[in-house]
């Protein structure tokens, strides 16, 4: 039996700094911008030659804050926390072998000091070790009539209030982006509490809000030191 030891190419800067409040899908948060720059000897302009022509790839990645060891049946948090399925029916973390797949935006390669590739619609923690980049291929990857299991459709979204002493200071992009996370419902599935503050860091800032299971209210915005 062969063993295999893989070593990255980069390792992806991303808002998340914490694991609590990513988004469970890619591309549900298209303001979540992250970068790539290439490590050597992988920083060469050639080996990006022609990834210009695509607008998405896919990024190969190692699950780096995981708990280690695997599970082999999980709790999807879509069918609510309590229903367990197999973890080969799931994307869950808790793998045999700790990688997974991100289908995101490409929208930059600066190739002036190295290799550096900015994307959109991350949902990877800060500091995430990639392994691999490839092109996605929509004639050969985008299946319609594909079964989807238990993720047959999007999520349902909440509405997002921020109290208006934050909107006068908040920068629209900061803005648009604790939307695109909020609206998703990061909470637990079993989190039920109306009055239960939450802190999603973005960035240097800690954002904090409340659910009433309709609508996230974002109360306050700390910035982190």
């Amino acid at each position: 039996m062969s063993s295999f030891t893989f070593q990255p190419i980069g390792y992806l800067a991303t808002p998340f700094a914490d694991k609590f409040g990513i988004p469970r899908q890619p591309r549900l948060a298209p303001n979540a911008l992250g970068t790539l720059k290439l490590l050597q000897p992988y920083d060469r302009a050639e080996a990006v030659r022609g990834l210009e022509d695509f607008s998405h790839v896919w990024l190969t990645f190692v699950f780096h804050q995981s708990a280690a060891g695997w599970k082999p049946t999980v709790r999807p948090p879509r069918l609510g926390g309590n229903t367990r399925i197999g973890v080969f029916a799931s994307r869950s973390p808790f793998r045999p072998n700790p990688v997974g797949l991100s289908l995101v935006e490409l929208i930059k390669i600066d190739t002036q000091s190295g290799v550096t590739l900015t994307f959109k619609g991350i949902d990877l923690v800060d500091g995430t070790p990639i392994l691999d980049i490839k092109p996605y291929i929509p004639y050969a990857e985008s299946i319609p009539d594909a079964r989807s299991g238990f993720a047959d459709s999007p999520p349902p979204e909440l509405a997002v209030i921020f109290s208006p002493d934050i909107t006068a200071h908040l920068k629209p992009e900061l803005r648009e982006l604790i939307k695109d996370i909020l609206k998703q419902d990061p909470r637990p599935a079993y989190a039920s509490d109306a009055k239960r503050i939450y802190g999603v860091r973005l960035y240097q800032f800690d954002v904090k809000w409340r659910c009433d299971g309709q609508t996230a209210y974002v109360v306050a915005l700390e910035k982190v030191i």
